[in-house]
């Protein structure tokens, strides 16, 4: 027989859950419920709609979703170069609403690196990869010798397999080159976050895969915290963690792990699909999953002792 829970053992869990520590309180990034609302001749658009996210340090993660979906938005707020409407956004302990101008000048040259997927707007035309990776490094608010900062740069550079562009200029190099450049300049100062909008976007299949293993590298040998928004899925089918976003909301999350194959004993990469619940309680099924058993403006529910059971509308028949 199935046994429901009472109402006791519902108003009980919402105690405990009132007793958690505040949401998002040990990510290096939170966004709870996050709007950003763009006003144009009189007409408002919302980008993002009350979307939710955590990011743990030392993530390597991707973000994904249709174009106008508001992942740039989100990428944009991240990076310092746009403010939330309302909501609450916290990147490595820094509020992106309450931040002055002279605060978020500071938060980009110190806190994140971003890399754009022009190649022409991360790196400048008139200096070699090794002046344009230390030129962050003069412009940031910690004084760094001179030594050193040659010393750090040509490191990076020689980390992300572009050692020998440190004294070519950008038209000198072929455009994975230069996306190498960009991450070793977005790196520079030691960001806790290295957030990156389609990095690969205008690069062939086989040098976008140079570019992820350069932020894979970056993640693994230098413990920085990844953001990857991308288009192309061979790249976010690499990564542990990819997020969906749909109509200005996190909507599903893909989660992979490695487990061994009992049959052949060779490790293989597995994928499970989540939809995420937002702070209010609502989520997004998959469309593919909606279609395929008709379900539209309503669905019903059956609360379960350890699940909640969502079924296709069946009013009608009654």
């Amino acid at each position: 027989m199935t046994t429901h829970p009472t109402l006791t053992d519902l108003a009980a869990r919402a105690t405990a859950g009132r007793n958690r520590p505040s949401y998002g309180h040990d990510a290096l990034i939170t966004c709870d419920r996050l709007v950003r609302i763009f006003s144009a001749d009189g007409v408002e658009v919302q980008a993002l709609q009350g979307l939710d996210l955590l990011v743990r340090e030392g993530e390597l993660m991707a973000l994904v979703g249709a174009s106008g979906s508001g992942k740039s938005t989100l990428m944009n707020i991240l990076a310092g170069l746009d403010a939330p409407t309302a909501g609450a956004a916290r990147v490595a302990g820094r509020d992106l609403l309450t931040m002055t101008a002279k605060d978020r000048l500071a938060y980009r040259r110190e806190v994140v690196g971003f890399v754009w997927q022009q190649t022409s707007r991360n790196l400048l035309p008139y200096l070699t990869a090794a002046q344009n990776v230390t030129l962050p490094m003069q412009l940031g608010g910690t004084r760094v010798p001179r030594r050193a900062r040659t010393r750090r740069a040509l490191e990076l550079l020689e980390l992300l397999d572009v050692a020998d562009c440190r004294d070519r200029r950008p038209h000198q190099m072929s455009g994975g080159q230069q996306q190498r450049v960009a991450i070793a300049v977005a790196l520079a100062n030691d960001p806790a976050v290295l957030l990156a909008d389609e990095p690969t976007g205008e690069l062939d299949s086989r040098t976008a895969q140079q570019i992820f293993a350069a932020f894979r590298t970056a993640n693994q040998e230098l413990g920085t915290t990844v953001v990857i928004v991308t288009h192309d899925q061979a790249v976010a089918n690499q990564v542990r963690r990819t997020v969906a976003i749909r109509d200005g909301r996190t909507s599903t999350e893909v989660l992979r792990r490695s487990e061994v194959d009992t049959t052949t004993g060779h490790e293989r990469l597995v994928a499970r699909e989540y939809a995420m619940l937002d702070r209010a309680g609502r989520l997004q099924l998959p469309a593919e999953y909606t279609r395929a058993l008709g379900m539209r403006d309503r669905v019903a529910l059956e609360l379960e002792p350890d699940h909640i059971a969502v079924r296709p509308d069946d009013s009608a028949a009654d």
